[in-house]
């Protein structure tokens, strides 16, 4: 097909896509048709101005995304749209409906269960049909825990163990702050709960998201993780309720508070495997919150925290003091405290002949502002030069897999996995 761009940045003024914008100019390969769109033809010329030299001719698109027509225009006039515009669910779908419909490539940075169900249930087929890759959750959420699970468990196969069983990924190291367009989500889904009773349900279920996958693998997966459940529990370690000490350790770890999102994407990419990751796979997501006394009091503090956040973005006086306590849409840190950013989480796995092994995922990056940014900005390069597979909604492991790794390891990623009782480093 003839387009006039090989991708399109939509939000590219917002505080994520001008981080975004400045890696695809600086990383873009030469002669790589590239436009940048958004609501403000001014904010857009400013932004475009504050780019290098390589960038200026990058043509301007003002649109409103939210238009079906407009969506309509913009995804027929591209190979690959990459877009920042949230909260999906009031922003998204007008765009990823008329990317599917046009067979155009689509990335996002979703962190919203509600939205990808919404595009699951109605753009799957159509996608598949056009040949569009609608792959949603392109930033940290969720391509470090989805291309984690996706290497180790394709190194266990590789390797003859068999399928995965217990998998668990623990956050290691995790410095850097919450975007504002991250809290407009996590708003939007309460805001979704408290009107809809089933919004909560679809929340709670690991294989919400699961849909369109192979049905082998989607039933035996769910018989089987039942069966599996109900006899041998996971090793949660001593603890009072969600703070638990990790077994044969002195660390302890709360629930990670954005695994309610990246299990379910997590659970996708397995249903979406032609052999899955395993008949009893299993998974969850952790979060370190350090040894002794001093850890244990941490993971309390933290998971009180989260909570007194989830009930005050639920009722409408607590909600709207933190609304000018927490960030807006739009704003972020210093570039001094990007700076400091980084995290580091490791995936331990158990494979059905009884092999151990250990994958750990990391870069010296603030996750959700720099570290997002080259994976957005990676993983839109890598669809719009052809590197994708396949048709249909989408996760990041489906839908790029090799390409991404080795896209992301050249930027700084470590993406490593090792055999923890012999074997060999891939």
């Amino acid at each position: 097909m003839t387009r006039d761009f090989d991708l399109i940045l939509v939000g590219a003024t917002g505080f994520v896509g001008r981080l975004t914008a400045a890696h695809l100019a600086a990383e873009a390969p030469d002669g790589m048709r590239i436009a940048l769109a958004g609501r403000s033809t001014e904010r857009l010329e400013r932004l475009r101005e504050e780019l290098p030299q390589s960038a200026r001719h990058w043509p301007l698109l003002t649109v409103d995304v939210t238009d079906p027509g407009d969506a309509a225009s913009l995804a027929g006039r591209a190979m690959a749209i990459a877009t920042t515009v949230g909260p999906y669910a009031v922003y998204g779908f007008p765009l990823a409906q008329a990317c599917a419909d046009a067979g155009t490539h689509y990335a996002d940075l979703t962190g919203e269960v509600l939205f990808v169900h919404r595009t699951v249930s109605e753009l799957h087929e159509r996608a598949r049909a056009s040949g569009a890759q609608i792959v949603h959750a392109c930033g940290f959420d969720s391509v470090p825990s989805d291309l984690g699970v996706w290497l180790t468990a394709r190194q266990a196969r590789a390797d003859g163990a068999g399928g995965l069983t217990d998998t668990e990924l623990v956050v290691r190291r995790l410095r850097g702050g919450l975007s504002g367009g991250t809290i407009d989500s996590m708003r939007q889904q309460v805001l979704a709960v408290r009107a809809d009773a089933s919004a909560a349900q679809l929340l709670s279920d690991r294989d919400a998201l699961s849909g369109n996958g192979s049905p082998d693998t989607v039933e035996q997966s769910a018989t089987a993780q039942g069966r599996t459940e109900r006899q041998a529990p996971q090793r949660r370690g001593r603890g009072l309720g969600p703070v638990r000490q990790e077994p044969g350790s002195d660390r302890w770890r709360v629930p990670f508070f954005m695994g309610s999102f990246n299990v379910p994407i997590v659970r996708r990419s397995h249903a979406l495997t032609p052999t899955g990751y395993g008949p009893r796979f299993r998974y969850r997501e952790l979060q370190d919150t350090g040894a002794g006394v001093r850890g244990a009091v941490r993971g309390a503090g933290t998971m009180a925290a989260l909570a007194g956040v989830g009930v005050g973005l639920s009722l409408a006086p607590t909600r709207a003091v933190l609304d000018r306590l927490l960030p807006a849409p739009g704003q972020g840190p210093s570039p001094e405290q990007r700076a400091r950013g980084a995290f580091l989480m490791e995936i331990t796995a158990q494979s059905e002949s009884g092999v151990t092994y250990r994958t750990m995922v990391g870069a010296p990056l603030d996750p959700g502002y720099n570290g997002t940014a080259v994976m957005l900005g990676q993983s839109a390069l890598a669809l719009a030069a052809g590197e994708g597979a396949g048709g249909g909604v989408l996760t990041p492991a489906t839908a790029l897999g090799e390409a991404l790794v080795l896209r992301l390891r050249a930027h700084g990623f470590t993406l490593e996995t090792e055999t923890v009782a012999g074997g060999s480093r891939s």
